[in-house]
């Protein structure tokens, strides 16, 4: 981030009150709005904040770093709105939440100018929207054929830790034909940062990939303004036309973030503690994805959403099944006997579908779930011992097929028409004997 231009008409203030990651400045309440960025000089450095309250005498800021090094009577002042500096230069690069290049593990190619892009901006209007683009190839065969994204969409990815979700945003940021892939880390570890990019991250995608992060340490402030800089960034490359694939780890960080410091600011705690203004944040955020205006890209969004102890009805959780396109849920029991991606496939949704397939791969789909679904009705009873063939020739089918139908979802797909014929090769005896029966 640009050090700021002098200004000789800048209103200067004075730092009156310091608390944990945020400031209370007077002299200028008159001159700022919520939102607005404020600088605040250091000898040899500078610190920057945002705007959370005005009131006739103070203005609360939200500091993006420490507010260690502040004392009283430090001077600050109100600058533009706060934008960030994006462009080709960010592909292959590690970007920390000021907008700077911390590492870089590819020579920048293409266009090194940048423009500067406004961190807090409205999402476009549903008027001049396109609709859904078209199904995107992911590489995988679930996403390829029972869960499909498409151009624009907005999915959540619901999971535990430790159930393969890092994995499969690597997997899919490698796999999916997207012109450029954006990954915000927010609120990870700081080793866990370095894996993602050196040992997930598949290598042909680093050219056209970028990541910004905000680790565990940083301050909620910071993890907030990285999640903006890469919501920047992926609408600086939607507007140039590119196809933008949007990974974000995670909205629960995100969202946890947002209610440290609105509950600083004076908010009121609701449900677990997350205040009221929580579900607009999250949903103003998540509306700067997806499709774009004609003439434009699209921003293909997928959002991780921790679920603590497999609650699904935690309130982060709760809220964003609302605000998405489809959720992707990943389940523990399955990552616990080996079947990765450990998607459950009758607990997620894409809604895409039916529009997303033609009629022919929609019942296919159809016959696949319910196969899956009476697997899961019979699995009980093949656990004991008690299962007997001949009882129910549906049942009988699910079970025979279960293992090569389970084994499906963990296979890479060679192109969405291909899965599909595999697919169908795969349920051919269930297709036979369903068409054998009476109408």
């Amino acid at each position: 981030m640009p050090r700021p231009l002098a200004s000789p008409a800048r209103l200067w203030g004075a730092v009156t009150e310091i608390l944990p990651g945020m400031i209370e400045v007077s002299g200028i309440s008159h001159a700022a709005g919520i939102g607005d960025a404020v600088t605040l000089e250091k000898p040899g450095s500078y610190l920057i904040g945002e705007v959370i309250t005005v009131t006739g005498d103070r203005v609360k800021i939200l500091m993006y770093s420490s507010t260690d090094a502040i004392r009283i009577g430090d001077r600050a002042f109100v600058t533009e709105q706060d934008q960030v500096e994006v462009g080709d230069h960010w592909l292959g690069a590690l970007v920390n939440y000021r907008g700077e290049v911390q590492a870089r593990r590819i020579e920048a190619a293409g266009n090194h100018r940048s423009s500067p892009m406004p961190l807090q901006t409205e999402a476009l209007s549903p008027s001049v929207r396109k609709p859904l683009g078209k199904r995107l190839q992911t590489g995988l065969n679930v996403t390829d054929t029972l869960l499909p994204i498409c151009a624009g969409q907005r999915i959540g990815l619901f999971a535990g830790s430790g159930v393969g979700k890092s994995t499969l945003l690597g997997t899919l940021a490698g796999g999916m034909n997207a012109d450029r892939v954006v990954i915000a880390l927010i609120g990870e570890r700081s080793r866990e940062v370095q894996e993602f990019i050196d040992e997930v991250l598949p290598p042909e995608a680093l050219p056209k990939t970028t990541v910004i992060a905000a680790t565990a340490n940083e301050p909620p402030g910071a993890k907030k303004r990285a999640a903006l800089c890469a919501m920047a960034a992926a609408e600086h490359f939607r507007d140039q036309g590119h196809s933008v694939l949007f990974l974000f780890d995670s909205l629960t960080r995100f969202a946890e973030a947002h209610r440290e410091t609105a509950l600083m600011a004076g908010e009121t705690p609701a449900l677990n503690a997350f205040p009221p203004s929580t579900v607009r944040v999250v949903s103003e955020l998540a509306e700067r994805t997806g499709p774009g205006a004609k003439g434009t890209g699209d921003i293909t969004a997928i959002f991780s959403v921790l679920v603590a102890g497999s609650d699904f009805e935690e309130p982060v959780a709760d809220m964003v099944r609302g605000i998405l396109d489809g959720h992707f849920v990943l389940s523990r029991k399955i990552a616990e006997r080996g079947r990765y991606p450990a998607v459950d496939v009758l607990r997620s949704v894409s809604r895409a579908l039916p529009k997303a397939a033609t009629p022919e791969q929609n019942a296919l789909l159809h016959t696949y779930r319910n196969l899956i679904t009476t697997y899961d009705e019979i699995a009980p009873m093949v656990r004991a011992g008690l299962f007997e063939f001949g009882k129910d020739p549906h049942a009988d089918i699910a079970y025979s097929l279960f293992p090569s139908l389970d084994k499906f979802l963990t296979e890479p797909s060679n192109g969405i028409e291909t899965a599909f014929q595999y697919l169908e090769s795969l349920m051919q005896p269930a297709l036979s004997v369903l068409a054998a029966e009476p109408a």
